[in-house]
């Protein structure tokens, strides 16, 4: 079989170790393609190459998008094709990355650091802790779930709110109905849910002003889940005591915007994916997926092109 890619050829290298009888074939992802070349499956990045449409007309049924996210993807040049993403395949180092940063706003980290001078009250602190807390997670996917399994050891109390009725994956976090109910009871609020049409500034001052006073917001979806002017105000009121973000709009921030020198924000440029071996991680659901082509069995992580994710 042949597959058609517009990715890494060290990423490419990983897919012929796994399936060497699969016939990969790099083309560009721009200008022309090489003439008679056709293949169903295409491997291509979350967003639109700029010679995406011809590449699907050269008889592509299945793209699978190397990515947790699709919501840059153009789904309007897409007919009757399957989409799949690599949903969760950042699970492990995003989750590490919440669990740090739940750490860090409890323990005072890196503030409570003393650096050339002794501390005036040696020995004495009011550090917080993340035992007893509620984590208050926006999604249940394979993200959300990472998160909640790490968190549960540190004697967290879990709840989670999701679009579906669905119970939860993991014994210990409580489905809540609804999102006000759950950012009033929470004390960290994880935002991992898809950004779609439906979840664009989900966090919004109405929101905000339902969330529990001193609540630390962890964002690690996108930035446009979040009004960002709403969220000033919700800081600069204290009612959100930090917000640690790892995903704001627009990527990246201009020169000079507020969110690099607010005194309750922790920015990160968008790396909570990062670890060794994060791009194997993100390939690793292909390859399970492109077995699961070749013998007639469902694809995983199937992208639902009405709801955007």
């Amino acid at each position: 079989m042949k597959v058609l890619h517009q990715i890494r050829e060290t990423l490419a290298t990983r897919i012929a170790e796994a399936e060497p009888a699969i016939e990969l074939v790099a083309i560009p992802l721009a200008g022309e393609l090489p003439g008679g070349l056709e293949a169903e499956v295409l491997l291509t990045y979350p967003w639109a190459s700029p010679n995406l449409d011809r590449v699907l007309a050269r008889g592509v049924r299945w793209i699978h998008a190397l990515g947790t996210g699709v919501d840059a993807f153009p789904f309007d040049l897409l007919t009757d094709q399957t989409l799949t993403c690599s949903r969760g395949g950042s699970a492990i180092p995003i989750s590490e990355w919440v669990l740090a940063t739940m750490l860090a706003f409890e323990k005072q980290l890196p503030e409570s650091w003393i650096h050339g001078v002794p501390a005036a009250g040696w020995s004495r602190a009011a550090l917080g802790t993340v035992h007893g807390k509620t984590l208050g997670l926006v999604g249940l996917g394979g993200i959300a779930t990472a998160v909640a399994q790490r968190a549960l050891p540190f004697g967290m109390l879990v709840r989670a709110y999701r679009r579906s009725a669905a119970r939860s994956p993991i014994a210990g976090v409580e489905v809540l109905g609804s999102l006000r109910e759950l950012v009033a009871v929470s004390d960290h609020v994880v935002i991992a849910a898809s950004s779609t049409a439906a979840t664009h500034h989900l966090f919004n001052r109405d929101l905000f002003a339902a969330i529990k006073p001193g609540a630390h917001l962890v964002n690690i979806a996108r930035g446009a889940l979040v009004d960002q002017d709403a969220l000033r105000t919700a800081l600069d009121a204290g009612r959100i005591a930090m917000a640690s973000l790892d995903a704001v709009e627009p990527e990246p921030l201009p020169d000079g915007h507020w969110l690099y020198t607010h005194r309750r924000v922790r920015l990160s440029p968008h790396i909570s994916w990062s670890m060794p071996g994060a791009a194997e991680l993100l390939i690793q659901p292909f390859i399970d997926n492109l077995r699961r082509y070749q013998t007639g069995a469902p694809l995983t992580g199937v992208v639902n092109r009405d709801a955007g994710y």
